[in-house]
């Protein structure tokens, strides 16, 4: 029998971080993960030993020792594939190390996901080794399976695409790749999330008082993931209108993209667009023509499934995308591309 994989997470305390440790933790191709903190978590009193102590629901399944982040450590485990779901500038500076260690590196963060400076630059990224971090931003593979699948398998760093991003691409890029969307007329994308879209630490906007029995809008025409929208669907931000809203449930994308067509077409004609497109892509559901996807459907799944509506004059497309932020957004997807990397069906460990 093969040796199974052996793999690290550093960031298991967020809620993508313990999505994802719970992901890893049942595949069939893994050794059961190590688990990570930074030392500087404990200097300043953050440093918990036992991922259950944060997560009670882990209680009485075993033990989840957080262990300091130690790179002789780590090779010395024999770890060949670290997950980051740690902040951006941390994954800036933590992934040139790792790789200078020898291990593959699936990041959860924005990190390495972007290739244009004028895109990177809402990060403010200040490199110590500005040589190394330019040559990994070139090779490091935007991870989105549906897109990517073929440059995945030899990279050495995936970046995990956004979660709005991922439903916003799915959605438009059989479309574009096909040329039936008038660009010249401009898209708009209304997305709207769940409150864990935004991340474990609290602020002002995800307050309770805040969220509860409200819906609103934030960082509009200034969004981090509007810089890979454009990139992945080569498109210009002049061209794509984003905008972000904060929904008052947990977990959960709802994205409304709005499109104008070059020529009249019929609804069969969209309808085979998406599945041609994404036959054999096992994690994206295409609903049949009127039926519309909703955020209760992919709860808790790593699937993204799109529907749409044609207008009477076959011109006007309204596009729905809906995924789990927390699954397919974030720790499920990261699974995806570790199965890419390592030659295993996509689908494992996901079902």
């Amino acid at each position: 029998m093969a040796a199974k994989l052996k793999v690290a997470v550093l960031g298991a305390t967020g809620y993508s971080g313990l999505e994802l440790t719970r992901l890893l933790l049942r595949h069939p191709q893994l050794e059961k993960p190590a688990l990570l903190r930074r030392s500087e978590d404990s200097a300043n009193g953050k440093g918990h030993v036992n991922l259950a102590d944060i997560f009670p629901a882990l209680s009485g399944n075993g033990s989840y020792p957080l262990e300091p982040l130690s790179w002789s450590s780590l090779k010395q485990k024999g770890v060949e594939l670290l997950f980051l779901a740690t902040p951006h500038e941390v994954s800036r500076a933590l992934v040139p190390e790792a790789v200078a260690q020898g291990i593959r590196v699936v990041d959860l963060s924005g990190a390495w996901r972007l290739k244009q400076d004028q895109h990177r630059a809402i990060y403010g990224f200040k490199d110590a080794d500005a040589v190394t971090a330019a040559e990994l931003t070139q090779k490091a593979v935007y991870g989105l399976p549906e897109l990517n699948s073929d440059q995945i398998p030899d990279a050495t760093v995936v970046a995990n695409p956004g979660c709005y991003a991922t439903t916003v691409i799915l959605a438009l890029a059989p479309l574009l790749k096909s040329g039936l969307v008038d660009r010249e007329r401009g898209i708009i994308a209304d997305s709207k999330s769940g409150v864990s879209g935004a991340g474990k630490e609290p602020s002002s906007r995800t307050h309770f008082v805040s969220v509860a029995d409200n819906l609103s809008a934030y960082a509009v025409f200034t969004h981090r993931h509007l810089g890979e929208i454009a990139e992945q669907l080569q498109l210009s931000t002049n061209e794509v209108t984003f905008t972000p809203h904060l929904l008052p449930i947990p977990r959960g994308i709802l994205s409304t993209i709005y499109v104008h067509l070059k020529q009249p077409l019929q609804a069969a004609k969209i309808e085979t667009c998406y599945r041609d497109f994404y036959k054999g892509k096992p994690f994206v559901r295409v609903f049949a023509n009127p039926k519309l996807p909703e955020i209760q459907f992919s709860l808790n799944t790593n699937y993204c499934d799109l529907g749409f509506c044609l207008a009477p004059d076959g011109e006007r497309l309204v596009i729905i995308s809906c995924e789990d932020n927390l699954i397919k957004g974030a720790a499920g997807q990261a699974v995806q591309n570790m199965n890419l990397m390592y030659g295993w069906s996509e689908e494992e460990g996901l079902l």
